[in-house]
């Protein structure tokens, strides 16, 4: 299926396919005698796995260090939590990630505590 039908199927973009090409997340397509990318079932999985990673906190750099190994995950899920699975073991990625989001929740829950202190008001619900 060319580019427009193959982000509809995965949930995206066209522009986000040619994104993740350029950034390794993606083999280069094959291309038509016109030049346009034809891409497969197996490229549509890939995407939907890059997007779920992706919306889980990972960063394109962190998915570009297990790239090569993106494929391991079967269908559309994640393996369950303490399986071996991509990015967890070998590179710590995935936790490297928590304490960077763990870091970061923490600072902004010095930002909103910093902010109601400074407006005399306790804004929690």
């Amino acid at each position: 299926m060319r580019i427009g039908d193959a982000a509809a199927a995965a949930g995206t973009t066209p522009r986000a396919l040619r994104f993740y090409e350029q950034s390794g997340l993606l083999s280069p397509p094959r291309r038509t005698a016109a030049g346009q990318r034809e891409y497969d079932r197996r490229d549509i999985a890939r995407v939907r796995v890059i997007r779920e990673l992706l919306s889980l906190g990972l960063t394109v750099a962190d998915l570009r260090h297990c790239a090569d190994r993106l494929d391991l995950l079967e269908g559309d899920a994640l393996p369950p939590y303490g399986e071996p699975g991509v990015c967890a073991h070998p590179d710590g990625i995935a936790r490297r990630r928590i304490a960077a989001l763990d870091e970061e929740i923490t600072r902004l829950a010095r930002l909103r505590d910093g902010l109601a202190a400074r407006i005399g008001n306790d804004v929690r619900e």
